[in-house]
């Protein structure tokens, strides 16, 4: 270091920065047509943003595809179609709306103090094709969505006033890059029209660093630079290059002649390695500073960066040579304030620290590009980004058919790479999403090797989704997950009794890349009205508003709370069951979830488990859910989650573990708890080594059932030190005592004549309806499965389950002997699988079930499993369980049955709401 300094000294080197610029943030004039200069507006912003724009109306011009366009003619949305009182369904619906061409002009005053050097205007983030004129006359046009709009102004600015003239389009008359990518979509940010982010213009020196490409290299403990030098003077300057990267110092000579210079150098460090990862997100500082031959400093340039190296080694990821697991969320661009992405720190400090507290190290960013301080943010506080090239070319245009799209996708991926690329959190680049073309595959394989050959910083991939080419150093695969696109009832989770045995090995073992699931999860829950007060700025949840009309419509908005909670649970449950069995699967390489926050688009699709603005909806906490989704995960294979207490519970236990470090001699064990917390069985195990990077197996639980008190819900828990996660299990007795009635009881499947008597003689009758004998218009026609519903229902054009779960008031006598909680658990799935839904109010306007179920959002129906009448003398419970079929064989069912008796032959068994005999026949064929 002194060394360095001392030949500062000698040539009389100073620090001094000369470098200026003129904030251009404010008033601007704008105009649609610019002959009319009217009105004003305040950027950085949007039209909609400034309350400027076309009242939302049947002829606004959306951009993203509208698939349940049962809005535009349904009676139930007739009064929404109003003028006074228009509002969609389809997504959170802005103030106003625009799309196509605005005008924005400004005056500004260039000092004297300018002269001679270089004046480059700078708009961080268009949205999004920019055309600038200054005093009348054309400087360029600009089509980025990800990265600044720069113009080149010196030839155009002189000392004095000047006028700036500023087009942008919205209108994709350029390029259509899909109109349901989250860069432009609707569905998301919303297709605004505006520019954010940092607006100025900068005096720059004439002679100076332009722009520096890092390549560390953790091998040898060095950086090779590539710096572009730009001389805009018409001779050649001669000078030092002075460079420092950590305690090491370089010095070139140059001589830059006109135009601009490549320098390539390699700085080797002489200093032990501060790597940068998840863990230990290390940064450098890369300092240049340009003097001339007397020792003035011409131009200095700083730029943070980090030593982390990410490969492929066989079908995982690593980074700096350790095994990664990517646990992901997805940014889909939704910030419903401003109606566009954040560009200030505070923002993306929310969003990380979020991911973080939940167990995630991972976003990829759906078919956008953030902007730079997101790449900041992520640098210091270790997040692995994936980013796109802002095009889903599906649904409106087609990828690789020599379309403007191919050229755009192109021409972004070298501009975001160019802008962003030394970040070292920008792991991953992709196209984008879901791609369509009969030339797709071609194109984006080359795209992908082009870039493995150009730059080897970060991995490649083709696309979100597929599809899956020899090319990818990476496959983002939808297949490896419980429940894919289109499966409905078919999906593991919904069609196979629960377990945490299966994993994806086959699938994964199918490919030689590593896999990284893409968009699992995708689970719903019931809208939380209380968020409605959150929507302060330029998107209104008019979506929202529908909902909760026809919810108070139908007389329910007493459970609209109920609904949110008991559904969350589920998605909870079904969140875990996705993430565990990643984690149990041999190679797996990550997951991304769709996602850790509400996605407000595509016919609303409520999959986080927090909101839009990135807050908790009170179902599950951060600490909660890191049981399952952390760097260390205890997992158990358990054949099933029902038990006879004649049995044995036997499991085996392993421990999924990408942590920084291995673990020596941790604390393992298990144990076996009632609800109180009281220990039924435990135990420990000794492992030497739990390794990093991958799973490594604790032992067997092997424990009898004969002492439990039934019936029972357990607690199975596993600990590794602090980490502890855990499963619900249910005993149930191996023999079942007949039940008594003092009344006549009579169990069927219709009531016939005899059932009939029986209940006019003051008789007890259950009626239990097979499973596809209820009429459809009575809710025969609402498909039921254990999971909530699946993204939605009106993106998916219905796609079964179409319900949240069920909810119950767990103390009331009816459970006595199947125990639960208010919301869905895998003691119900047998019974969910087994079953029609009721549409209440059709069977009896009014009535409350015992056990309801959740409906979806877009219909609200009083939905019902359990219900229970008076008829006559007698008294009947309907359930539209079927405890009919292959009834030996299900043991959660048998117990649910007996339940119910116990019930009916108990004084408790009291109905209050009389029922008609033709009203109960009308249910069923």
């Amino acid at each position: 270091m002194k060394k360095f300094w001392l030949l500062l000294c000698l040539f009389g080197y100073s620090c001094t920065c000369i470098s200026e610029k003129i904030d251009l943030s404010g008033t601007w004039d704008f105009s649609l047509d610019t002959i009319r200069w009217e009105k004003t507006i305040n950027l950085p912003g949007s039209m909609a943003s400034n309350n400027l724009g076309d009242d939302i109306s049947l002829t606004t011009p959306w951009t993203g595809t509208i698939i349940d366009s049962s809005f535009f003619y349904l009676d139930k949305y007739a009064a929404y179609r109003e003028a006074d009182n228009f509002k969609v369904p389809f997504w959170l619906q802005p103030v106003k709306y625009y799309k196509g061409e605005a005008w924005y002009r400004k005056n500004v005053d260039i000092p004297v103090g300018w002269h001679g050097k270089d004046i480059v205007l700078t708009l961080e983030r268009c949205h999004w094709d920019t055309e600038l004129w200054v005093d009348g006359k054309k400087v360029g046009s600009q089509h980025s969505l990800g990265v600044p709009h720069r113009y080149d102004l010196t030839k155009f600015l002189s000392e004095g006033k000047h006028e700036l003239l500023l087009k942008v389009d919205n209108s994709l008359k350029t390029v259509d890059p899909g109109i349901n990518s989250h860069s432009i979509s609707d569905h998301t940010q919303g297709n605004w029209n505006g520019v954010i982010g940092k607006m100025q213009l900068d005096a720059l020196s004439k002679c100076r660093v332009d722009h520096v490409d890092i390549f560390p290299n953790v091998h040898d403990k060095s950086v090779y630079l590539v710096l572009d030098i730009l001389n805009s003077m018409p001779i050649v300057k001669s000078g030092v290059l002075l460079l420092q990267v950590g305690k090491t110092e370089k010095i070139i000579p140059v001589e830059l002649i006109s135009g601009m210079n490549i320098v390539e150098t390699t700085v080797k460090l002489d200093e032990e390695l501060r790597l940068w990862d998840e863990f230990t997100p290390e940064l450098y500082d890369l300092t240049i500073s340009l003097r001339d031959t007397e020792g003035k400093e011409v131009n200095s340039y700083t730029e943070k960066f980090g030593f982390r190296k990410i490969e492929v080694v066989g079908k995982h990821i690593q980074i700096n040579g350790r095994n990664a697991f990517f646990r992901g969320a997805l940014d889909c661009a939704a910030y419903p304030l401003t109606g566009y992405p954040p560009m200030d720190r505070k923002s993306w400090v929310k969003l990380y620290t979020n991911c973080k507290e939940y167990g995630f190290n991972h976003v990829r960013f759906h078919t956008w590009c953030p902007p730079e301080i997101a790449f900041d943010v992520a640098d210091e506080m270790g997040i692995y980004l994936q980013v796109e090239c802002s095009s889903w070319a599906n649904h409106s245009v087609t990828i690789g058919d020599g379309k403007p799209v191919d050229r755009f996708v192109l021409e972004e991926s070298e501009r975001m790479i160019r802008e962003y690329g030394n970040h070292p959190s920008f792991c991953m680049l992709l196209y984008g999403n879901e791609p369509a073309g009969k030339n797709s595959h071609s194109f984006l394989e080359k795209f992908v090797s082009d870039w493995k050959a150009k730059d080897s910083r970060r991995l490649y991939s083709t696309a979100g989704g597929w599809p899956n080419l020899p090319i990818n150093d990476f496959l983002n695969d939808p297949t490896p997950r419980i429940q894919g696109w289109g499966q409905g009832l078919t999906s593991i989770i919904n069609s196979q009794p629960p377990s945490t045995s299966y994993d994806w090995h086959k699938y994964i073992d199918s490919y030689d890349q590593p896999i990284i699931c893409h968009e699992m999860g995708q689970w719903c829950v019931y809208p939380n009205f209380k968020e409605m007060g959150k929507y302060t700025g330029v998107m209104k949840p008019r979506n929202f508003e529908i909902f909760k009309k026809e919810l108070e419509e139908n007389g329910l908005f007493h459970l609209a709370d109920s609904f949110l909670l008991a559904s969350g649970k589920l998605q909870t449950l079904c969140y875990k069951a996705d993430i565990e069995a990643a984690l149990r699967t041999r190679d797996y390489a990550g997951f991304q979830l769709l996602g850790l926050y509400d996605f407000p688009g595509q016919g609303t699709a409520l999959v986080g488990v927090l909101d839009v603005f990135g807050d908790e909806k009170g179902y599950v906490s951060s600490g909660e859910y890191k049981h399952f989704c952390n760097t260390t995960v205890p997992l158990v294979r358990m054949p099933r989650m029902v038990y006879k207490n004649n049995e044995l519970l036997s499991v085996m236990a392993e421990v999924a573990h990408f942590g920084r470090k291995d673990l020596k001699k941790a604390n393992t064990g298990w144990r076996l708890l009632t609800n109180d917390k009281k220990i039924v069985a435990e135990g420990h195990w000794n492992v030497d080594v739990i390794s990093t990077g991958k799973n490594t197996l604790l032992g067997q639980i092997s424990t009898p059932l004969s002492n439990v008190k039934v019936p029972s819900q357990l607690k199975l828990e596993i600990y590794v030190n602090d980490f502890v996660n855990d499963w619900n299990i249910w005993i149930y007795p191996s023999v079942l005592f007949p039940v008594t009635f003092t009344k006549e009881f009579m169990m069927v499947k219709e009531l016939s004549d005899e059932s009939v008597k029986c209940l006019n003689n003051g008789g007890n009758v259950l009626l239990s309806i097979p499973k596809g004998r209820l009429l459809p218009e009575m809710g025969g026609d609402i498909q039921v499965g254990f999971s909530t519903i699946f993204w939605n229902t009106a993106w998916t054009e219905g796609q079964a389950p179409h319900t949240l779960g069920i909810l119950c008031n767990p103390l009331h006598p009816i459970f006595n002997s199947f125990p639960t909680a208010y919301h869905s658990d895998f003691q119900w799935w047998d019974a969910m699988t087994h079953s029609s839904v009721i549409e209440m109010d059709k069977l009896c306007r009014g009535a409350a079930p015992l056990l309801r179920v959740v409906d979806d959002w877009f219909s609200n129906r009083s939905l019902g499993l359990i219900a229970e009448f008076k008829v006559g003398k007698g008294k009947l419970l309907i359930t539209s369980i079927d405890f009919w079929d292959d009834m030996e064989h299900r043991i959660a069912a048998k117990q649910l049955l007996y339940s119910l008796k116990r019930y009916m032959s108990s004084k408790q068994f009291v109905p209050s709401t009389e029922i008609e005999i033709t009203s109960v026949r009308n249910l069923y064929r």
